[in-house]
């Protein structure tokens, strides 16, 4: 854990703020058991599946997705500007408030006019929190540990998932009991809060991000924090830290030189920026396109479609999601060693296997009396879910957050998650249509933009593994100040110079401090004589 872990002072930061990554993950799956919940279609008088009038429902059930969504891409926005003009940390701060009040108006929602508003105002604090978690994590985080730092988004995504599940299932036997009361579908909504409620109350204890303090002249304050989260045992003079803050500092000079070149939205100003503009936004838009929220927020109707009744098709959707959870943490694990790359093409490949798989035991079984071809065709939702999580869910998180420099990362990053955001408007306000009106078709729409998205990973994605995010632009066609990894003899002596001028500014500064101290003792020394 060494390697993976520079100190326990570092993981706690990155695990601590993913409690937000928990609370969104809730907040975008938790419709997935409030229209498993019987009392919500009383207290909306709205029909359930399968009886007259839920073509409306179904309408109903697509917006609340879609407006969900759409808030999501304002808050990307927001973000985009907050992260740079008042830092990653206060960004995260606002998100929690913000999606707490949405969470509290959905539970307490008395018309359906109201709830999807509600859904609206959550979602912004999703777009917020959602963008903003994996890269103030990405610039916290070390070269060689990042991609288990930035992983724990993922696993804390998963984790998210798996209490809306299981909480909607364990309300779903209120309904059952016969009781009409609407704690089955408001108590799952409002819990949505309850991690937002914890990271707002601890987030004064989590540091600055050390590159946007360098980016405001603050680099005192950015020293010591990097020099405190990446101090390990295996280095007590900390000259990894050191060479790191190096790097980060030429870096940002070079990136003020261009910025002067280019002004205003830099994300499009040169050809290297506006390729990582593409391959961002591309690769989030295109995990989104295979369908993925589609299954974990309509889990319910299409296992109702495949035959399961009463309380199976909440908890198959329970354990459906449950089960991306041991994923996320073999992705932490090993994404350092084996590459993103490799899991991307390797998750994409399985996603595409499973979708053409689902599609025709679906045309073959569904609506027959085939008992087993239906249980085929959830195996094959679960087989998704398998590859989804093993190498794809955490993984789009760190390549995202790391393919763009510090002074372009809060625009790269919403640009990538408005991808994710825009393609989840376009199939979660569809899917519940689609299911109902052209049923297993509904996979061709998947399967076609898996298949392209695939190749276009294999053609045009570097690999950023065991990089610092400032040598990544290398793989751009950007020129790299100083390179961390692989390092020239003359970089390594630049390296040298700096920490031992570094020392020398430490330990004067020590030395003036102690000479203050003794000169302020002496004074009042005399003053204490002459009294």
């Amino acid at each position: 854990m060494g390697r993976l872990v520079p100190n326990v002072f570092n993981l706690a930061v990155v695990v601590f703020v993913a409690l937000g990554s928990t609370a969104c993950s809730y907040g975008m799956a938790v419709i997935s058991s409030t229209i498993g919940q019987p009392s919500f279609y009383l207290d909306f008088n709205l029909a359930p599946q399968g009886e007259p009038g839920y073509e409306h429902t179904s309408n109903l059930i697509g917006a609340m997705n879609g407006l969900n969504s759409a808030g999501s891409a304002l808050g990307c926005a927001i973000i985009s500007w907050s992260a740079d003009a008042i830092g990653r940390k206060r960004s995260l701060q606002w998100g929690t408030f913000v999606m707490i009040i949405g969470a509290a108006l959905c539970a307490g929602s008395v018309s359906m006019a109201m709830f999807l508003v509600s859904r609206f105002i959550a979602g912004v604090g999703i777009g917020i929190l959602i963008t903003g978690i994996p890269m103030y994590q990405a610039e916290a985080s070390a070269p060689s540990s990042r991609g288990f730092m930035v992983s724990m988004h993922g696993v804390m995504f998963a984790m998210g998932y798996s209490l809306s599940s299981w909480i909607g299932f364990g309300c779903y036997f209120l309904s059952a009991s016969g009781s009409r009361s609407s704690f089955a579908w408001r108590f799952p909504l409002a819990f949505q809060a309850v991690p937002a409620i914890l990271l707002l109350i601890g987030s004064p204890w989590i540091p600055f991000s050390p590159r946007w303090l360098l980016e405001k002249g603050r680099d005192d304050e950015a020293h010591n924090i990097i020099v405190r989260l990446h101090q390990t045992k295996e280095d007590p003079h900390n000259v990894t830290a050191e060479k790191e803050f190096y790097q980060m500092k030429k870096q940002l000079e070079m990136d003020r030189q261009m910025k002067e070149k280019t002004g205003k939205l830099d994300i499009f100003k040169t050809p290297p920026n506006r390729r990582r503009a593409f391959v961002g936004f591309a690769l989030m838009f295109g995990n989104q396109m295979t369908g993925v929220l589609v299954i974990a927020n309509y889990g319910v109707l299409l296992y109702a479609s495949l035959g399961m009744k009463t309380f199976m098709p909440l908890l198959l959707s329970a354990l459906w999601v449950t089960a991306s959870f041991p994923g996320n943490i073999f992705t932490a694990f090993f994404v350092d060693r084996l590459g993103r790359r490799f899991f991307l093409l390797t998750g994409l490949g399985g996603i595409l296997l499973s979708l053409i798989m689902e599609c025709w035991t679906q045309a073959q079984y569904l609506g027959t009396e085939n008992v087993s071809g239906q249980k085929a065709a959830v195996f094959f939702l679960f087989l998704f879910i398998f590859f989804w999580s093993t190498f794809v869910d955490a993984t789009q998180y760190l390549y995202l957050s790391e393919i763009f420099p510090t002074n372009i990362r809060s625009q790269g990053m919403a640009l990538g998650m408005a991808g994710t955001f825009g393609a989840s408007i376009i199939i979660l306000v569809a899917g519940p249509i689609a299911l109902e009106v052209i049923k297993w078709k509904f996979f061709f729409v998947l399967i076609f933009p898996t298949a392209i998205h695939l190749v276009g990973v294999y053609f045009l994605y570097p690999e950023t593994k065991q990089r610092s995010l400032e040598d990544i632009n290398a793989a751009f066609g950007e020129k790299v100040a100083v390179r961390f990894y692989n390092a020239t003899e003359e970089e390594e002596i630049m390296y040298t110079k700096e920490i031992e001028a570094n020392k020398k500014r430490q330990n004067a500064a020590t030395e003036y401090e102690r000479h203050d101290s003794y000169n302020s003792i002496l004074n009042l020394d005399t003053s204490s004589s002459d009294v």
